[in-house]
């Protein structure tokens, strides 16, 4: 059996707690259509549900380059918690226009902000992502 590294392992657990979450997510969403005439939840609380299953799998990913990568673990570590913050971040922001019940478009009034968390997250998703799989082709292909 191969050992897992520590940038692995931690991305593999954090992929099993953002699905928990969704999970979680999925009935907050359920009480939400239960209790609807519409049966239909908040745009947002749906949203956050789907944004944490789909997530839940790209961190998954995420894991799985970081244990073929040919990049230091510390370089994997870190690209992996960046994209994986920004997953958080997003979900977070999603549940909280859930919460408020707001807004149907986040981007329609945006608050303060906003524009600049969004190239930020743009940044760091596509940036750490790219890093793994540069990582991945590196361990794997050279």
């Amino acid at each position: 059996m191969t050992t897992l590294g520590i940038d692995t392992k931690i991305l593999l657990l954090l992929s099993g707690l953002i699905l928990l979450w969704a999970l979680a997510l999925g009935v907050w969403k359920f009480r939400q259509m239960m209790a609807s005439p519409t049966a239909l939840a908040h745009p947002y609380v749906d949203i956050a549900h789907r944004a944490a299953l789909m997530y839940s799998f790209a961190t998954l990913v995420l894991a799985a380059l970081a244990a073929f990568s040919g990049f230091p673990t510390v370089v994997n570590l870190v690209a992996g918690l960046l994209v994986t913050l920004f997953f958080v971040a997003a979900i977070v922001s999603y549940m909280v226009h859930g919460i408020r019940q707001d807004t149907d478009n986040q981007f329609e009034n945006p608050v303060h902000g906003t524009e600049a968390f969004m190239w930020a997250l743009i940044v760091a998703e596509i940036g750490g992502t790219a890093v793994l799989v540069v990582g991945f082709v590196v361990g794997q292909f050279f």
